[in-house]
C-alpha cells in the first residue's frame, strides 16, 4: 500500500492537473504523518467497532492523503473520520425517501473515512456478520449509486490507473 500511495503523490504531481502545497511538490508525497496505535485505538473505540486492517495500514502509513485530482476524495485524518449520519444525515434521508432504501440503509452504517466538505465520499460499511467483509465505497455526488471496491488497495489501484490514463492522454 505503502508504494501505491507514493506512486498516486508522484504521478499526481507531475500531472499537475490539480493544485498542491509547496511542501507536497516537493517532498512528492499527498500523505501526512502516521496515525499512532493510540490514536487508531481511541477512534475505534470512539466508534464502538474494530476498523478493518487495510484502512488501519493506510493509517499507519499515513493520516490523511491529499485528493490527488477533483475526482478523487481527500482521506480525512483519523480524527475526523465518523459514521455518515452524524456528518450529512440529509444524504441518508434522500436515499430512504427515493425509495431505495437498499443503499439508504448502508449508508445509515457506513463510515465516512474520506470526503468530508467535498463532492465525493469514500466509505466504510462494516459488516453485520462476522462472516461478511467490510464494503468500500466511493459515493459523489456527480454519479448516480455507490461505485464498489473490493479493499481500499482496489481502490488505490483504480485511482492510480485514472492518473497514468491522464498522463498518457496528454
Amino acid at each position: 500500500m505503502n508504494s501505491q500511495l507514493k506512486q498516486i503523490s508522484e504521478k499526481a504531481i507531475e500531472l499537475a492537473d490539480f493544485e498542491f502545497t509547496q511542501e507536497q511538490t516537493e517532498n512528492k508525497w499527498l500523505g501526512t504523518k502516521p496515525a499512532s496505535e493510540t490514536e487508531i485505538k481511541l477512534t475505534e473505540k470512539r466508534l464502538g467497532i474494530k476498523l478493518p486492517t487495510d484502512y488501519k495500514e493506510f493509517l499507519r502509513i499515513t493520516n490523511g492523503f491529499s485528493a490527488p485530482n477533483d475526482i478523487e476524495p481527500t482521506f480525512e485524518q483519523i480524527e475526523q473520520i465518523d459514521y455518515l449520519k452524524n456528518i450529512d444525515s440529509f444524504l441518508i434521508e434522500v436515499w430512504n425517501e427515493d425509495g431505495i432504501a437498499d443503499i439508504g440503509k448502508q449508508l445509515e452504517r457506513s463510515i465516512l473515512i474520506a470526503g468530508i466538505s467535498e463532492e465525493q465520499y469514500f466509505l466504510l460499511i462494516p459488516p453485520k456478520t462476522d462472516s461478511e467483509n467490510w464494503n468500500y465505497w466511493k459515493f459523489s455526488s456527480w454519479q448516480p449509486g455507490e461505485v464498489k471496491f473490493n479493499d481500499l488497495r482496489h481502490y488505490l489501484n483504480d485511482a492510480l490507473e485514472f492518473i497514468n490514463e491522464c498522463i498518457e492522454s496528454e
